[in-house]
């Protein structure tokens, strides 16, 4: 699942080329028409939009991306960078099977903004997280972290562009090592 730019799926797209990384992408879903679902359609993998906009509710659109999800058969799901928080229903049937990636050392900073309220706190070292979803947010078992270190003068902007570069191979990684163990 993608709602924007898509670069850690194209990591993932791009070491699953390269027989780096041994899994099959089934498809690419997002809540949006975005770069990531043009990514994927570029490597020929099939696509889907389910747009919080046209359902009734948010349980409504949850039991769709769920069933939408459920067909699909997933070993894992992977929210590379998809901004929706999905309710505890859904989590609970894919329980242990959902990754994240978050642009902070959880637990510290969870939430839509890691990287602002990391430089608003003045912290010296942030990071990434590769996480397992559970029903908080940004609150399950932890499965890998890289640190970054906050330089003098970062912006908001510079110190994620710096978190992405080490978040790209460490969630590659994280999903290997989640494939070997299958």
């Amino acid at each position: 699942m993608v709602s924007g730019s898509g670069t850690n799926l194209q990591s993932v797209l791009d070491a699953v080329a390269r027989g780096e990384l041994p899994v099959q992408v089934a498809a690419v879903g997002a809540d949006q028409e975005c770069r990531g679902l043009e990514r994927a359609r570029e490597a020929g993998i099939e696509t889907f939009v389910l747009a919080p906009r046209d359902f009734p509710d948010r349980p409504a659109w949850n039991r769709a991306l769920e069933e939408k999800l459920a067909s699909y058969a997933p070993d894992l799901l992977l929210f590379a960078g998809f901004m929706r928080i999905v309710d505890a229903q859904l989590v609970a049937r894919f329980e242990r099977r959902i990754v994240n990636t978050h642009p902070a050392l959880l637990p510290s900073f969870p939430g839509a903004h890691g990287v602002r309220d990391a430089l608003a706190h003045g912290v010296k070292i942030t990071g990434v997280t590769v996480h397992l979803v559970d029903s908080g947010v940004d609150t399950g078992p932890i499965l890998a972290q890289a640190a970054v270190p906050v330089l003098e003068g970062d912006t908001e902007q510079s110190l994620h562009e710096r978190i992405k570069e080490q978040e790209r191979p460490l969630l590659v990684r994280t999903l290997r090592e989640l494939a070997a163990r299958a």
